[in-house]
Formats: structure tokens, C-alpha cells, sequence
């Protein structure tokens, strides 16, 4: 199955903390396609006490086999990439959005939709293009018994059919006798 390894920068934005109980998070905002020469965790911005921070880069996996699925996010309103991060820590970075949902499940991890960038769009269309093969629908058709086949898992079972009755180890009845 043919696939294509991307490597995407990722920024985040941290806000002052609202309350005094909380602290600050790391949320992700957006992605770079052209990663610039910053190490991660870099300070990009700091106005008004909210902070701009390169991440680093991570690796964006584009499998063959989930191209429809990449067709459904293309055609959206707005196409995403979906960054999970783990803590301050980038986990996952996908452009399905059937992964991200999944990963947005996970009450642990932060999951963000952040829209993608038209340079990974094009990029993402051409992938498509080049790797999509459509998959016809088959729907399964039920064979009909007929009178002479054998009944598949008859409702009454016959005397034979029953629990073979034993009498016992030394072929006695039950207390020995017989």
C-alpha cells in the first residue's frame, strides 16, 4: 500500500490562565508545511500575555487505502488537520477525519482541528488523485432454503439428537443398580 511521509510544523497558543486554580495550555492553532529554523518549544510571539510557540515538527502519514476518507475532509467547509497532543507533547497528526473523531474520544488527550493549509491541500488532492481507485458496493444477497436441503438448525430436536444418556462408569444405572 503506497504512502507518502509529510513533515508539518506545528504552533500553538497559550493563554493567561482565566481562574487561579488553572494554569496555562498548550493548544494547537495552526500547521506549517515549510517548517522554519526554530527548535521546539521556541517562543514565536508573546503580546498581551498570550504566547505563540513552535511545537517542532511531526510526521504527516498519507496511506493509499484512506483516500476516500481524505476526499470526505477535501470537501468540507473547511479542511482540517487534526493534531492530539499528550500534555505538551504531539502525539498524532492526521488529515482523516474519521481518525481524529476517534481521537477526540479519548478524554485525555487534547485533539484540535486546525485548518489546513492550502499548500497541503493541493498536495493532499494531487496524493488523491494519483492513489484513489473507487470501491463498488456489493450487497450480499440471501439464498433461499429449499425443501431439499438439510434444515439448518431445526426448532424441535429429534430423539437421537438429545443428550446421550449414560449409565454411569461401570455402564450401572445410577447407585450401581442395573
Amino acid at each position: 500500500m503506497p504512502k507518502a511521509i509529510l513533515r508539518l510544523g506545528i504552533v500553538a497558543m497559550s493563554r493567561p490562565p482565566v481562574t487561579q486554580w488553572s494554569g496555562r495550555v498548550l493548544r494547537p492553532v495552526s500547521v506549517m508545511i515549510d517548517l522554519p529554523p526554530l527548535e521546539a518549544g521556541a517562543l514565536m510571539a508573546d503580546r498581551d500575555g498570550v504566547q505563540t510557540v513552535y511545537l517542532g515538527d511531526h510526521e504527516l502519514a498519507l496511506h493509499s487505502g484512506e483516500t476516500r476518507h481524505y476526499i470526505d475532509n477535501l470537501m468540507a467547509r473547511q479542511p482540517s488537520v487534526w493534531v492530539a497532543m499528550d500534555n505538551d507533547r504531539i502525539a498524532v497528526v492526521t488529515v482523516d477525519p474519521y481518525e481524529g473523531e476517534a481521537l477526540a474520544s479519548d478524554p485525555e488527550r487534547m485533539v484540535e482541528a486546525v485548518p489546513m493549509p492550502t499548500t497541503l491541500a493541493a498536495r493532499l488532492d494531487a496524493f488523491v488523485k494519483e492513489h484513489h481507485v473507487d470501491e463498488v458496493f456489493h450487497k450480499r444477497k440471501r439464498v433461499p432454503a429449499t425443501s431439499a436441503d438439510a434444515p439448518r438448525a431445526p426448532r424441535i430436536l429429534q430423539p437421537q439428537a438429545k443428550w446421550v444418556q449414560t449409565r454411569g462408569r461401570s455402564g450401572r444405572g445410577p447407585l450401581g443398580k442395573g
